[in-house]
């Protein structure tokens, strides 16, 4: 299947990069290659583009997007091994650093990796198919308060605790196997009323479940601070978020980075000796706009913002 994605907010990231030629840049979450299509035509040939990426899939459609550029460097691993990245490759600092921390629309509609309750497929949602939790570990495995919490607070699911319930009784029957198995469960655990409005039934469980599977939020804070401790001065950090619980994670990490003073509000003078290292270039997120939100119905939700080494 061919790897498909429309680049959210595009332009606003190859601005918010501030590409400088010759500088080095990482896309941390390379899909395919849509974003570092124009890191690299803003390089000009010059500098150096590192694309990261967890699924083999996106790396290998990214490498045949950017086969006219010969400065781009690819790495199949996890962004939040950043730093093990710069080390391995003798990199002291970088220029920019994006993250797109959506699902692809390629995961999405590849059927068989599980990402969707639009698909039958096997329980899966695994962005890096050589790790062993998977969805199926999840859904069949789990404790029924853990499942609630997981659903609770990654998936911000009013119905969770009956959603939970229901699944630790239909796996007494038999395993849940498939995706649709799972739509079927939390259909039944959503009172009709609640399921004739607002979004799918499952969309809220199937976010929940794939976040708890890649590990994504337990990562995310570590992450921007040793992308900001790589960050060369005024280089600058751009992450694009898709829902509150990531949006809130960059938010406040930006906010501790900006002001690390731990000093009682009426010190005269600070005597932590915590200095700021970054400045946050935008206090609102900057959101797609009517165009954007018109032509690609997953901008929706999407949500940027932007840091700048001091």
């Amino acid at each position: 299947m061919e790897f498909k994605h429309i680049s959210v907010l595009l332009d606003e990231c190859i601005s918010g990069l501030d590409i400088k030629k010759g500088g080095i840049y990482v896309d941390g979450t390379l899909g395919g290659g849509g974003h570092s299509l124009h890191i690299a035509r803003a390089l000009g040939g010059t500098g150096r583009l590192i694309g990261v990426d967890q699924d083999s899939n996106a790396i290998a459609a990214a490498k045949k997007r950017l086969e006219a550029f010969d400065n781009v460097t690819y790495v199949h691993k996890n962004f939040s091994q950043i730093d093990e990245i710069a080390q391995e490759l003798g990199i002291d600092s970088i220029n920019g650093i994006l993250l797109d921390l959506g699902v692809s629309s390629h995961q999405l509609d590849e059927a068989d990796r599980g990402f969707s309750y639009q698909h039958d497929a096997p329980l899966d949602m695994r962005m890096d198919v050589r790790k062993s939790l998977s969805a199926y570990s999840v859904v069949n495995t789990y404790p029924q308060d853990e499942l609630y919490r997981i659903i609770r607070d990654y998936g911000e699911e009013r119905w969770a605790k009956r959603i939970a319930e229901f699944i630790v009784s239909e796996r007494l029957k038999k395993p849940i196997q498939t995706t649709f198995d799972l739509v079927g469960v939390i259909k039944k655990a959503v009172p009709k009323g609640a399921r004739s409005d607002g979004p799918h039934p499952a969309k809220r469980t199937f976010q929940a479940i794939r976040i708890e599977v890649n590990g994504e939020l337990d990562i995310l804070e570590e992450t921007i601070k040793k992308m900001t401790a790589l960050l060369a001065p005024g280089g600058r950090l751009c992450i694009i978020t898709f829902h509150s619980l990531e949006d809130r994670i960059v938010k406040n990490t930006f906010r501790q980075l900006e002001d690390p003073c731990t000093c009682p509000r009426d010190f005269p003078v600070c005597v932590c000796g915590k200095k700021p290292q970054i400045k946050i270039i935008t206090r609102k997120p900057i959101l797609p706009g009517e165009e954007e939100l018109a032509a690609n119905k997953r901008s929706h939700s999407a949500k940027l913002r932007i840091a700048e080494k001091l």
